[in-house]
């Protein structure tokens, strides 16, 4: 790779040729795992690069926007190359398996998965359903080997949704999307109790003096699994 070719050029390149188990395979490294919502953002955001016609270096000037922050948002950030640290990378707090591929023009690939789907899911896959059921909502505690098997079976199932044609999960749609401004860049300044920099954005004051949020004891947004939320962290 020469040093003005694009980092993703492999991963661009896999797209291109339509190469989904290659492309899976590099973002079960980033997921630590595979299932068919990964299998099913990699694919949606295959789709949305496709037909929006346009790549990404990191540089905001494509930005993806996700409505869930499950498995599908991984395989949205390999496939876009948009991510939380590179700016391009908007999280909507809506709880649906669907995202949007904007460039800087405003011109977007809306990509939502279609209703019903999980119904259609487990009446396919009824062994995997239940083990989900009881090991991942239930946290149950699984009898021997069952949870290497609810691992095998989430694997070969993420492999097996690579053949399922695209039109049979999701619903595409071209729109024309406001994107926020490029991200500012903020100076940073020392927190007065635990000498940690911080944001500029970020700092309060106590008694004159700069202070960051955890010293504060303020509230602070928090993204976790149950979604965006203001909270005290401690």
């Amino acid at each position: 790779m020469t040093m003005t070719e694009s980092s993703r050029a492999e991963i661009e390149g896999l797209i291109a040729r339509h190469d989904l188990q290659a492309l899976l395979l590099k973002a079960g490294e980033l997921h630590g795992h595979f299932c068919s919502y990964l299998t099913m953002g990699l694919k949606a955001g295959c789709v949305a690069v496709r037909e929006l016609a346009t790549q990404s270096t990191g540089m905001e000037e494509v930005v993806a926007i996700v409505e869930t922050n499950n498995c599908f948002s991984d395989g949205i950030q390999m496939a876009t190359g948009c991510s939380f640290g590179n700016n391009a990378l908007v999280f909507r707090d809506l709880g649906k398996t669907a995202f949007t591929l904007a460039r800087r023009d405003g011109q977007s690939v809306r990509v939502a998965l279609k209703p019903g789907h999980q119904e259609r899911f487990g009446d396919r896959f009824p062994e995997a359903s239940t083990l989900f059921d009881k090991l991942v909502r239930r946290r149950e505690e699984p009898a021997p080997g069952e949870r290497e098997r609810m691992m095998q079976l989430w694997r070969e199932i993420s492999f097996a949704y690579i053949e399922v044609p695209e039109e049979e999960l999701f619903q595409v749609e071209h729109r024309v999307t406001r994107l926020p401004s490029y991200a500012p860049i903020f100076a940073s300044a020392t927190c007065s109790e635990c000498g940690e920099d911080v944001m500029e954005s970020r700092l309060r004051l106590k008694d004159g003096q700069p202070i960051c949020m955890d010293c504060a004891g303020v509230e602070q947004y928090v993204l976790d699994g149950s979604g965006m939320a203001l909270r005290t962290w401690h």
